[in-house]
């Protein structure tokens, strides 16, 4: 019988691109699920405002331990957890975050290339990260332990300087850490995403954002899985404040009975 990390990575190697939908409790798992969605991400945005945090880590890694673990005993697909970069300020202790999320049965992982500091978002060197990468698989070899490293290159989110040849840059040395994927949020213009599947020998992913092209042309170009990120949270929420403005104004509770 195949592990979760089997059919999670069989999912990126299968003729058609999957839709990766974003999870930040266990009843909005459960209803992914119950949708025949194939598996199911965290989004750590929306995990950390569920709880009334910011994005960014502001959230506890035990605090987010409880909902994954809350999560992964609700629904029976593969789960993959976006790790943000790594809750540790060390390699040894990302790697022990993993081993936690492994002891869960989490199927996979994204983990960041940028560095938060004194609330400023940068991006990491990328022979470093890279390294760390490398380090993490070495351990997970060692350990005998299965987990997909999906890699978040943040050169679009970020909007550096030259993105596109930094993109590709990047792409060209993380093609050889003994990654699995390869996500690039942000990313849209079908020119981009077309020459970032050329360059990475990895399985690409992207994140819904308005002016995404469709599932169709995202097929087309390469792309293998694409993620909703945080907008099916904040879409739902969003809706809230329209039901609960309603009651208000009409005096009535038909907005939420009816």
């Amino acid at each position: 019988m195949s592990t979760p990390f089997q059919k999670f990575r069989a999912l990126h190697h299968a003729d058609k691109l999957f839709v990766l939908p974003n999870a930040w409790d266990a009843r909005s798992a459960q209803i992914l699920q119950d949708q025949k969605y194939p598996a199911i991400a965290t989004s750590s945005a929306a995990v950390a405002n569920s709880l009334g945090y910011d994005d960014g880590e502001k959230m506890s890694f035990d605090e987010y331990l409880f909902v994954v673990r809350r999560i992964l005993t609700s629904v029976n697909v593969p789960v993959t957890v976006d790790i943000e970069t790594g809750h540790g300020k060390t390699k040894e202790d990302i790697y022990e975050n993993l081993r936690s999320l492994i002891s869960l049965g989490v199927a996979g992982i994204n983990i960041e290339d940028s560095v938060i500091a004194y609330g400023q978002r940068s991006m990491q060197n990328a022979k470093t990260f890279g390294g760390n990468i490398e380090f993490f698989r070495k351990k997970l070899s060692e350990d005998n332990l299965e987990l997909f490293i999906n890699i978040r290159c943040d050169t679009y989110i970020l909007n550096v300087e030259n993105k596109e040849r930094e993109t590709i840059n990047r792409l060209s040395l993380y093609n050889n850490c003994e990654a699995d994927g390869i996500f690039l949020p942000c990313i849209s213009n079908e020119e981009d995403i077309a020459e970032a599947v050329a360059h990475t020998k990895l399985p690409l992913n992207v994140m819904v954002i308005p002016g995404l092209p469709d599932i169709d042309t995202l097929d087309r170009l390469g792309v293998r899985r694409v993620s909703m990120g945080p907008f099916l949270f904040q879409k739902t929420y969003n809706s809230i404040v329209g039901h609960v403005r309603e009651i208000m104004l009409t005096g009535n509770f038909a907005a939420i009975t009816s």
